[in-house]
């Protein structure tokens, strides 16, 4: 299983608010070990890898996770709690 954390910087360059609050969970809770990558969907370059991952997966909100095992279409998690639930406490 490969685990991806996608966060957004806002046009002015600060982190979205809500990344905010979600990487400060992972830390809290130890879960920052189970993350393979962590990318950047920058507002101001549309290429950033980021940004590229979410236009590829057609989402459209920050953050996400993207959970990818063999043979299986990656999934999507925009809400923090449902991945805990559904991929962490699984593990």
């Amino acid at each position: 299983m490969r685990i991806t954390l996608v966060k957004k910087v806002l046009a002015d360059g600060s982190l979205c608010a809500k990344c905010n609050d979600v990487e400060q969970k992972l830390k809290e809770n130890d879960q920052e070990k189970f993350l393979d990558e962590i990318l950047i969907a920058d507002e101001r370059d549309p290429e950033s890898p980021g940004m590229q991952l979410a236009q590829r997966l057609n989402v459209q909100r920050a953050p996400f996770f993207v959970v990818e095992e063999e043979g299986k279409d990656p999934e999507v998690y925009t809400v923090y709690f449902k991945f805990v639930k559904e991929v962490l406490n699984n593990q």
